[in-house]
């Protein structure tokens, strides 16, 4: 399975506490965050990996280089570098266009934790989207399926602090999808899940597992304790 690692975000909410590195190299305890998520995604079998990149581009792939005799030793590795910002749709589709890329593929966020999930997104049918529940889905915005996991509709994040379903940031989808792309920016949450969605394609996987985003200081900082508690409790 190819998995496909959305890396070339600014991190802008995080500067403030992680200003020298992009997010995703953003130091836990002696190890950065992709190191953490490199080794538990190949726990979970992945071997193959392509890695997006845009903002400080070289300070990762000097990190992947080094992991090629450490963590990603006998893993297939690529990486690709935006030109200009595509956002996360765009620059699915360019790395697809550029790589010539065919098939399924999966596709996280590099700055999202997630349990596990990997074999469940794996074995559902394209265009599937990992699902989990939590507390207060106010800065997600959050989904609503049927018990056949098929999404109905989409809401838009609000200041209602309430739980819901919301994207994991794991999923499962094909080439094909973005066959028609225009070499513009698009939004994956924005543009093509509700999209999808409306045309009755789109299916959600719950997944009852631990997630957490780094993107803002509060969970950065949850997600350091807990790994400096080893991994003990819930996130």
């Amino acid at each position: 399975m190819k998995l496909l690692v959305l890396a070339g975000g600014f991190g802008t909410r995080l500067k403030s506490v992680v200003a020298d590195v992009p997010k995703s190299l953003a130091p836990v305890g002696s190890a950065p965050f992709l190191h953490i998520q490199i080794e538990h995604w190949v726990s979970q079998g992945v071997k193959t990996f392509i890695f997006l990149l845009h903002h400080q581009a070289d300070l990762i792939i000097n990190f992947i280089n080094i992991e090629k005799n450490g963590l990603l030793k006998g893993c297939d590795v690529q990486w690709i570098i935006e030109p200009t910002p595509m956002d996360t749709g765009g620059a699915l589709a360019y790395a697809i266009q550029q790589l010539g890329l065919s098939g399924d593929f999966l596709v996280t966020n590099a700055d999202t934790w997630l349990g596990s999930g990997i074999k469940e997104l794996w074995q559902a049918k394209s265009p599937a989207m990992g699902a989990v529940n939590i507390s207060d889905a106010t800065r997600y915005g959050s989904m609503k399926f049927d018990d056949e996991g098929n999404i109905a509709v989409f809401y838009e994040k609000n200041e209602l602090a309430r739980d819901g379903w919301i994207n994991a940031g794991l999923n499962h989808l094909h080439t094909d999808l973005f066959k028609d792309w225009d070499h513009q920016p698009f939004s994956l949450e924005r543009d093509k899940f509700p999209l999808w969605a409306t045309q009755g394609i789109l299916k959600a996987v719950p997944l009852e597992f631990s997630f957490i985003d780094i993107g803002i200081p509060e969970d950065y900082f949850r997600f350091c304790r807990w790994v400096k508690l080893k991994k003990v409790g819930i996130l």
